[in-house]
């Protein structure tokens, strides 16, 4: 296939792109590369895909170096132009919309980001899908659109009409418009809920790398609602092999699908909805736990309260993507979280020696050269 991914110097996005690499498909991404969080690890995920940072010129292809069937385009989803001009210049089985302003606390301070990414963004793609006649249009949902349902599991079946955060609102908004448009232009597409995402090239705003960091600078922790929290941690590879069962299997109209009793994750027009999670959710004291097993070091716990945008819990019911496209999650949280250890270590040049020697107060003067671990 020809697959369009964006969001593609993401931390999903990166991954779908690989995978779908590796697997033979043709794969155009783009991204804007903003700055919500380190520019440096965008590029440094680009270019384990063969995208060299010195190549990138808005609006232009760059070529990868390392798999002839990708190319990479910088460019942002509210750009309509340049946009409908990608879709005119390639004629694309499927589309991926990874790309969004993401971060629930971050909808606080600067709410109109989302409405320029999450909501004018994701109209111009979804005109482009229109007009291109696009087999089947994918897009990063969201577990926080469950908000103030506190029905466990959350079930693709619940309304989820009570958003507690404009992160939140702005994702429920793109699976009405998607509906919209799967029923007025019979446009196929498949709404993805993803519940905490981690592993390998993970966010750095996200828990699991902020306490990683934390812990092996020997600073404390911060800890929300203290320590009463409980999410459905996913590894990437679960999420990435979830994402391409749906790709390779277009939504398509539920005929069983009753108006006098509307189920929400379908519909009588190709649209379908699916939570992409673990289906276990782990408490955040036991997954800190596994940080502190993981790195040879306790953590220096601060303990907050809940802050406002936040839910207590958060737990997947995938029975409708297990019937539907025989998704099984696989990995652990102890494996994951090793695996990320692993790499954080690994790709921040991580040093055993110096440390230890920090903890003790014992840094050595510049002279001294210490050798990097591994």
């Amino acid at each position: 296939m020809r697959v369009l991914v964006t969001g593609s110097a993401g931390f999903i996005g990166f991954h779908l792109v690989k995978h779908l690499l590796e697997r033979g498909d043709e794969v155009v991404g783009i991204d804007n590369i903003n700055d919500y969080y380190d520019v440096n690890l965008k590029y440094a995920r680009l270019a384990e895909t063969g995208i060299a940072k010195s190549s990138i010129v808005y609006g232009q292809a760059v070529k990868s170096e390392k798999y002839p069937k990708y190319q990479f385009f910088k460019m942002d989803l509210t750009d309509a132009e340049a946009l409908n001009e990608l879709f005119k210049q390639n004629q694309f089985d499927s589309v991926c919309n990874l790309a969004a302003q993401a971060g629930v606390r971050y909808s606080l301070i600067n709410p109109q980001a989302y409405i320029e990414s999450n909501i004018n963004g994701f109209i111009n793609l979804l005109e482009c899908a229109r007009h291109h006649k696009i087999k089947h249009l994918l897009y990063a949902s969201s577990s926080s659109v469950y908000g103030l349902n506190s029905q466990m599991p959350f079930s693709v079946n619940h309304n989820v009409d009570h958003p507690v955060s404009l992160y939140a609102a702005s994702k429920k908004s793109n699976e009405l418009m998607a509906h919209a448009y799967s029923h007025l232009f019979k446009l196929p597409t498949t709404a993805l809920r993803f519940f905490t995402v981690y592993g390998p090239w993970g966010r750095p705003d996200m828990a699991l790398f902020l306490f990683t960091k934390a812990i092996l600078e020997g600073k404390p922790i911060e800890i929300f609602n203290n320590g009463e929290m409980k999410r459905d941690f996913t590894y990437i590879d679960d999420i990435i092999d979830g994402v391409v069962r749906v790709i390779d299997n277009p939504a398509k109209e539920n005929e069983l699908w009753d108006s006098t009793n509307p189920d929400p994750a379908s519909s009588c027009s190709p649209y379908r909805v699916f939570n992409i999670g673990r289906g276990e959710p782990v408490k955040l004291m036991d997954f800190v736990t596994e940080i502190e097993n993981s790195t040879g070091q306790v953590a220096t716990k601060k303990f907050m309260p809940m802050q406002d945008g936040d839910v207590e819990k958060t737990w997947a019911d995938v029975s409708n993507l297990t019937n539907s496209l025989n998704y099984h999650p696989k990995v652990s949280v102890k494996e994951g979280i090793k695996n990320f250890v692993d790499w954080y270590k690994e790709f921040y040049h991580y040093n055993e020696v110096e440390a230890v020697l920090r903890q003790h107060n014992m840094l050595p003067t510049e002279n001294v050269v210490i050798p990097l671990a591994g």
